[in-house]
């Protein structure tokens, strides 16, 4: 018996041929005395019709850092402060900003006078700010193991997870959202 692996409509890579092709039509087998199609195959418009094994669907699933966007840290020239007069800075005569829309709009800046105060820190902050993503995707990933292996693990490294855990929720909570805007 056969399942429909693909649907209508769909973009797919149809290896034969060498192309991204859209699926047009499914196209069940049906023979007499089963309950179900024996077979299905694919017309995607190129003159034939495509068993499953032939086609490659588009990939549309993303990581939660894929999701999150492309965030990365960027330098802004020092407007209040000449390089001269910012030596002590990490990079004098500029400021870090963190982007995290593929447009380079929106993310976080820091106030010139912060920034004057402690320019380390800042720096650390915005490096730490571009690597939440990818620090969520592995908290997650070490939740998942964990749930996985339970039985295999010590304890400390249960408790980590059970961290990991306890931080992808507070992150991802919609009542964390709420208890901030009603706050506002």
């Amino acid at each position: 018996m056969a399942k429909a692996t693909y649907h209508r409509h769909q973009r797919v890579y149809v290896e034969p041929v060498g192309t991204w092709a859209v699926i047009d039509k499914v196209n069940p087998v049906w023979v007499k005395g089963f309950d179900e199609p024996v077979r299905v195959t694919y017309d995607c418009g190129l003159g034939r019709d495509f068993a499953a094994e032939e086609l490659t669907p588009e990939n549309t699933e993303k990581t939660d850092s894929q999701q999150l966007g492309h965030w990365r840290l960027m330098r802004a020239r020092n407007k209040w402060q000449s390089p001269d007069e910012s030596r002590n800075h990490p990079f004098p005569g500029t400021y870090p900003i963190v982007v995290t829309d593929e447009n380079d709009w929106g993310g976080w800046r820091v106030p010139g006078a912060e920034y004057e105060r402690d320019p380390a820190l800042i720096e650390m902050q915005a490096r730490l700010i571009v690597s939440a993503p990818r620090l969520l995707t592995l908290a997650k990933a070490l939740k998942d193991y964990a749930r996985h292996n339970a039985g295999d693990l010590d304890d400390d490294l249960i408790a980590l997870a059970k961290r990991a855990e306890q931080l992808s929720q507070h992150i991802e909570s919609d009542a964390e959202v709420r208890k901030v805007r009603a706050a506002d």
